[in-house]
């Protein structure tokens, strides 16, 4: 499988779907940051750009990329993950291309338009009921659970490959390798700091570590629902926040290097929501709610920082996937 740098072919168009993920631009949010009256700026990646509309496009080909180079999976083998839509989404369509049938197990607390997309893209999707007193479009670590348990019985019912999101390396690697350089390519260089909304912790370690990698005083700053911080070892007070994506109530992410951690940034539901819908109507960026958590993050940031700093988030996903809940 050829790196995804190098996908595109010098006819200028490519063979394969696959050949378009990555290479996304870098938005400046300055009608943002002048709206806010803040000093400094933010610069949002784009990864919503990518063909499956979300960052995990890049996860998903980089593990499978693996699991064909290592042997674990072998041609014409299913591939089943748990997702909440947007790892789904990217495997379906990277299954797709490479000819592998793809099960995705996900819970029905997340949007229907997720599971609808797995659908169109081939997948066959499996929805697991939320735990008793479950609130739909809240997905909380005991709904997780419950699709954790569900996708470890269709591994053993069917002998599909796990592409575990959660604790293969490539969740990592697909950003260290990619994201985090291209990130520090399109900003010159002049990066302070990194805000991440983590639900594997895959992008916020992976960027972290090529940010780090040319720049060692770049910071890290893991986002969290303010009522489900449990990384930053605060008490889980809510755990059916509805920022879609992460804040799982997992005080341990097997992915997430905490020697790059700087420290933790909590976010409000009402904060992440407003956010979300000013980052549309201000700068034409239609995203989804954790991309809504990164820049809220970022923002406060900036309104803590004595001095202009320059942030970097990346907008994780499409406000398209997300039109049958009240964030718009």
């Amino acid at each position: 499988m050829s790196d995804p740098s190098t996908h595109r072919t010098m006819r200028g168009f490519a063979t394969s779907v696959i050949d378009l993920i990555g290479g996304t631009p870098t938005l400046q949010l300055d009608r943002l940051v002048l709206h806010c009256g803040l000093l400094g700026r933010v610069v949002l990646k784009l990864e919503y750009l990518n063909p499956g509309f979300s960052k995990k496009d890049r996860v998903a080909l980089e593990m499978l990329r693996e699991a064909k180079q290592n042997g674990s999976l072998v041609p014409g083998q299913t591939v089943v993950e748990l997702t909440s839509g947007n790892t789904g989404t990217g495997l379906a369509m990277v299954c797709g291309a490479l000819g592998h049938p793809f099960i995705a197990v996900m819970s029905r607390g997340n949007s229907t338009e997720r599971a609808r997309m797995m659908e169109a893209l081939g997948a066959v999707v499996e929805l697991v009921d939320q735990a008793p007193g479950g609130t739909s479009g809240q997905v909380s670590g005991a709904d997780l659970a419950l699709v954790e348990t569900r996708t470890c019985q269709v591994v053993e019912e069917t002998g599909a490959f796990r592409a575990d999101q959660f604790s293969l390396s490539g969740s990592v690697k697909a950003h260290e390798r990619y994201t985090g350089p291209e990130l520090w390519e399109q900003c010159g260089g002049e990066i302070d700091a990194f805000v991440d909304f983590v639900g594997s912790a895959g992008s916020f370690t992976g960027v972290m570590r090529a940010l780090r990698r040319v720049h060692p005083e770049v910071r890290g700053y893991v986002v969290e629902p303010i009522d489900a911080a449990v990384l930053s070892g605060a008490p889980v007070t809510n755990p059916d926040h509805r920022v879609q994506g992460g804040g799982y109530s997992m005080a341990e992410l097997p992915l997430l290097d905490r020697s790059l951690v700087n420290g933790y940034l909590k976010v409000d539901d009402e904060t992440v929501i407003r956010t979300t819908r000013l980052l549309a109507q201000l700068e034409g960026v239609f995203a989804g709610f954790s991309t809504g958590a990164n820049v809220a993050a970022a923002l406060a940031l900036l309104g803590e920082s004595d001095s202009a700093i320059s942030v970097a988030a990346l907008a994780c996903d499409s406000g398209l996937k997300y039109l049958s809940t009240d964030l718009f």
